[in-house]
């Protein structure tokens, strides 16, 4: 492949910059987004391209563009690529000429994209997250409502309560917000139970995610997320490190002058990903013995809250140890119990304490 193109992507217009390593020939042109130009102009090269863009924004269209004129795309981390520029100096322009300085040197920073039907799934656990998020806002404006009327205390998500609710005698704006609110609820209901039967579907057409459903506590949208989200675990050198890091549940580091200090967690990951296991944590701890003993002792003498994210880092790598040699829960918790004694046999003196 000698043909290079370096593209300054934004949501309306692109710079591009080309350069033919055959002739040495370069130039720099800025195209509208119109469709059927992006593709007149992409079809024009006489051979396959390397097209080398910032990872700023999903561009579906212009990768299926780029496949169909037989071009291929690689995506580079934009914060590497701009500590790559030798200038200060920041345009379209200059942006453009720099992907394509990288692409010809061999030194764009390229990163591991999701499978399209990866991001599907996590585009629509999303958006079933925010629906989930209104839902709760409704209930805590119909529990406010309650007790502005003075009902007896109760959850607001029992049918119990919200038949009391709705018989409750109230002015004319509070049974306009009533009614409403039910309404609003119901609404987002429906579209939840939607939304859960296809992700449903995908978590039994997925082996990945039934072998995660295994470990206690995990349920589909856990296991689904977490599959997802990491990919091909194989990709990770050292699990351990890797895989938190790329979750965000890695604590920052602030260390100097021999000093070491850890601050709180980076956050760099999928937000999506670490609430699914802070939520699957809280039932794990009570179901799985050597993770509820792992909290139970950090929690006497730390935060509550720090023992439950150090949990979620616990479970993550447990998950995606299993990802990756394809074992079972039990397989992992027995493979610690081997190792264990294993020390024990190699050190007999150990076997006696």
């Amino acid at each position: 492949m000698t043909l290079y193109i370096g593209v300054d992507f934004h949501a309306h217009q692109q710079t591009v910059c080309w350069c033919d390593t055959a002739t040495g020939e370069t130039e720099t042109v800025e195209i509208k987004h119109d469709l059927e130009s992006v593709r007149k102009f992409y079809a024009g090269f006489k051979e396959p391209a390397a097209v080398g863009i910032e990872a700023s924004s999903r561009a579906i269209w212009f990768e299926k563009m780029l496949s169909e004129t037989g071009h291929r795309l690689f995506v580079g981390n934009p914060v590497l690529i701009r500590k790559r520029a030798a200038s200060r100096h920041k345009n379209d322009r200059r942006d453009a000429e720099l992907i394509l300085e990288l692409m010809m040197r061999g030194e764009f920073p390229a990163i591991w994209r999701r499978p399209d039907e990866s991001s599907q799934v996590i585009e629509v656990m999303g958006l079933r997250q925010s629906l989930v998020r209104q839902r709760i806002q409704c209930y805590n404006r119909l529990q406010r409502l309650a007790n502005s009327i003075g009902m007896p205390k109760g959850r607001m998500k029992t049918a119990k309560v919200q038949k009391v609710l709705k018989a409750s005698e109230m002015n004319e704006a509070d049974a306009m917000r009533r009614e409403h609110l039910f309404s609003l609820l119901e609404q987002l209901d429906g579209q939840i139970e939607k939304l859960n039967e296809w992700l449903k579907k995908k978590a039994e057409e997925n082996s990945s995610v039934q072998l995660l459903q295994m470990q206690m506590g995990v349920g589909y949208l856990t296991a689904l997320v977490t599959v997802h989200t990491l990919g091909d675990v194989t990709r990770f050198k050292k699990v351990s490190k890797a895989v938190v890091s790329f979750a965000g549940l890695d604590p920052r580091e602030m260390s100097s002058a021999g000093r070491t200090r850890f601050g709180s967690i980076t956050k760099a990951g999928s937000p999506l990903l670490r609430h699914c296991l802070g939520q699957a944590v809280m039932t794990a701890i009570r179901s799985d013995a050597r993770l509820k003993a792992f909290y139970k002792r950090l929690a006497k003498k730390k935060p509550k809250a720090l023992a439950r994210t150090a949990a979620s880092r616990k479970l993550l790598v447990k998950l995606s140890i299993m990802l990756r040699d394809s074992i079972t829960a039990q397989d992992f918790d027995q493979r610690g119990r081997t190792v264990g004694n294993a020390r024990r046999i190699a050190r007999p003196e150990m076997a006696a304490v």
